[in-house]
């Protein structure tokens, strides 16, 4: 077996072993590429079981020096919030890949690594041009479905599935203040965002203040993109990257569901949203999303044409809030 992966040989075969018993011999183990916090790879064994084994470095996450100062209700990256949500999820019957073991140890590495449940199937983005409508119609209603479900479990505070202090400020606080801190880092590389880093403040200030108070909040993924769907040969969809997962306001979903699924939104709308809200947050991520693109160009990630591209869409995006 050649392997190139975070755990020794020896080491990966002995945890498989103690997890899944000495039949299960690890025969191959590849990378899945794509994600950009967490390091992904598929294993194989020699009795047809296939796993996924997650691991948390975060000398790998492109995003290491945010991660690493996060508040609390802003933390989207661990194997703690992983567990918390994976367990939170299945316990309401929301999909997502089973967790076989997680080994928070750190005795013989400086990381957490977990096997988790392989699912053969297909992300959601690739049933977008599906040439059956008839499939394209179940994938897409399960997940409205799915989402409803998962938007409807409510409580009376924000904040991750085991948080049960009350704050007494409101959730999109919390996304203002991100959006200031990623609108400065913009103005230093994209000059149009630089030039207009005032009207677009004043328009972050103008949106949020429309806002209302409100104390329900429902269960959200967090950064919910069709590839972070994942599609079995039954066609049922299951939920991946899911340690952001949260009570929030379900419009930061919603307004990051239209802009990911664009047409497909339609199988997902809710039309009892809070529009003030929809707005608020439609701009955040446009900022937001500008400047993760430009820290990516930034820091080495692979696919430098996606990164480009996400920075020069969003800066665009977002401009436009201030021709309206």
């Amino acid at each position: 077996m050649d392997v190139t992966c975070h755990l020794d040989q020896v080491d990966l075969q002995d945890y498989v072993g103690r997890v899944f018993g000495t039949s299960y011999l690890v025969t191959s183990v590849s990378r899945m590429h794509g994600g950009a916090q967490k390091v992904v790879y598929k294993m194989e064994c020699s009795n047809g079981f296939s796993c996924v084994l997650y691991v948390w470095d975060l000398s790998m996450n492109y995003f290491e020096e945010e991660k690493a100062n996060e508040d609390i209700n802003e933390r989207s990256y661990g194997s703690d919030l992983f567990e918390l949500n994976n367990k939170f999820l299945i316990q309401h019957g929301i999909q997502t890949p089973a967790l076989y073991d997680l080994n928070k140890e750190k005795d013989r590495y400086p990381f957490d690594y977990a096997l988790v449940e392989y699912i053969d199937g297909r992300k959601a983005e690739d049933y977008f041009h599906h040439a059956d409508l008839r499939v394209q119609d179940k994938v897409f209603q399960r997940l409205g479905d799915m989402l409803t479900t998962m938007h409807t479990n409510e409580r009376r505070i924000f904040g991750k599935a085991n948080a049960n202090e009350i704050i007494s400020e409101q959730c999109h606080f919390l996304q203002m203040e991100n959006a200031k801190v990623q609108l400065a880092y913009a103005s230093q590389y994209i000059e149009k965002i630089a030039s207009n880093q005032s009207k677009l403040l004043d328009k972050l200030h103008e949106l949020e203040s429309r806002i209302k108070p409100r104390q329900q909040y429902g269960f959200i993924h967090g950064e919910m993109g069709p590839d972070h769907v994942l599609v079995n040969d039954k066609l049922e969809p299951f939920l991946i990257d899911i340690e952001g997962a949260m009570f929030f306001d379900i419009e930061q979903e919603h307004s990051f569901l239209e802009m990911r699924f664009g047409d497909f939104y339609r199988y997902l709308k809710n039309d009892k949203l809070d529009p003030d809200r929809l707005l608020f947050y439609q701009l955040h991520h446009h900022i937001s999303l500008t400047s993760a693109g430009l820290k990516l160009q930034h820091r080495g990630f692979p696919d430098q044409q996606f990164a480009k591209g996400l920075a020069e869409y969003q800066s665009e995006r977002a401009l436009r809030f201030i021709e309206k």
